[in-house]
């Protein structure tokens, strides 16, 4: 295994509850497997988020050690992906063909729906954010909310729908609520027929996450999900709704069966990045592609950054992402990542 550092700037802060996110730094990671004597290179990438995952230091170091586990998420993706990407290469299948065919799920899907994301910006700038993506293609948004005062981010609402009245309208308020104030989203939400609120209350409020089950708005968990197993949120029955980061859960692997478990016990699942390099984004879409009927995931994330790992193979046509041709991740399409003495 080898790896290599990067940090890629955003094209501008993205205001979140927990503050805005500028810049994303992590590594690009090579596996290397032999095929008939022929050299495979997969690649992976591990890019932790503070709050979900662990530092950049211990990343590093549990890359270094080369025994990346659960306990530094990031650099199990990095190592699980490239993995995964080097073995769907010496077998001439696309990742997301060897995931289903693994995972049991029957065929994976050339594309998958996706959303667009608003950060945190006033009404106006709110409402003309949504509209544009909205004429650019997208039928689903969502808008982050959570670090203005609630009447504030009830005006935003309000403005978001009145900008796209036929679009499906998701909100995230990652985790910035109590639960007198998020009833009263919820509420409002409902009011204006938003799908879903995201993480309304702190992440290890099970107890009020399925009470705000009631309110006639869907309930989504992200950031419980980076403390709490699947498993203990399906049993407290605090989600309609698990969002599932690939980055902070440790891979491929352990997202699909993230994802069937909850299927299983009647509950949705969609995959979105962590506002990711090319590689990890890659990833999170053939995961998704894996997922039979899966709704729009969050992984229009490319165009939030204002430098790459590589140019994107995978375009987004009509709110939909396409999953590249080839084997592994994008066919030839990363061969300069793969073998960077050749560029």
């Amino acid at each position: 295994m080898r790896f290599d550092p990067f940090s890629l700037s955003l094209t501008r802060p993205l205001g979140t509850a927990n503050g805005p996110i500028e810049s994303r730094e992590g590594f690009l990671v090579r596996v290397s497997a032999n095929d008939d004597g022929e050299q495979v290179t997969g690649l992976g990438e591990a890019t932790p988020l503070p709050r979900w995952t662990e530092s950049l230091a211990d990343c590093r170091a549990a890359l270094e050690r080369g025994d990346p586990d659960a306990t530094t998420p990031a650099a199990r993706h990095g190592y699980s992906l490239a993995r995964a990407d080097a073995e769907a290469r010496e077998t001439d299948v696309r990742l997301c063909d060897r995931l289903a065919t693994e995972h049991g799920v029957g065929s994976s899907a050339d594309a998958v729906p996706v959303n667009a994301t608003v950060g945190d910006d006033t009404p106006t700038e709110t409402a003309d954010a949504v509209r544009e993506m909205v004429e650019s293609g997208f039928d689903v948004v969502k808008i982050k909310v959570g670090a203005r005062e609630p009447e504030a981010d009830r005006a935003r609402l309000r403005a978001a729908r009145d900008a796209a009245p036929d679009a499906e309208l998701r909100a995230d308020a990652n985790g910035a609520w109590g639960r007198e104030t998020a009833a009263e989203m919820l509420d409002a939400a409902a009011e204006l027929d938003y799908a879903y609120v995201e993480q309304p209350l702190p992440a290890d409020d099970l107890t009020g996450l399925a009470e705000l089950r009631g309110c006639g708005v869907g309930v989504a968990v992200d950031e419980t999900l980076a403390s709490h197993a699947v498993a203990a949120v399906l049993d407290a029955d605090a989600a309609d709704v698990l969002v599932l980061k690939p980055m902070a859960l440790g891979g491929p692997d352990r997202t699909l069966d993230a994802a069937q478990t909850a299927r299983d016990a009647g509950v949705e699942a969609i995959v979105t990045t962590t506002i990711d390099g090319v590689v990890a984004r890659l990833g999170a879409l053939h995961v998704a592609a894996a997922i039979p009927d899966v709704p729009a995931c969050g992984l229009a994330t490319g165009s939030l950054l204002a430098d790459d790992l590589a140019p994107d193979p995978a375009p987004i046509r009509e709110g939909a992402m396409s999953v590249p041709d080839g084997p592994g991740l994008a066919g030839d399409a990363l061969q300069a990542l793969s073998h960077p003495g050749d560029s």
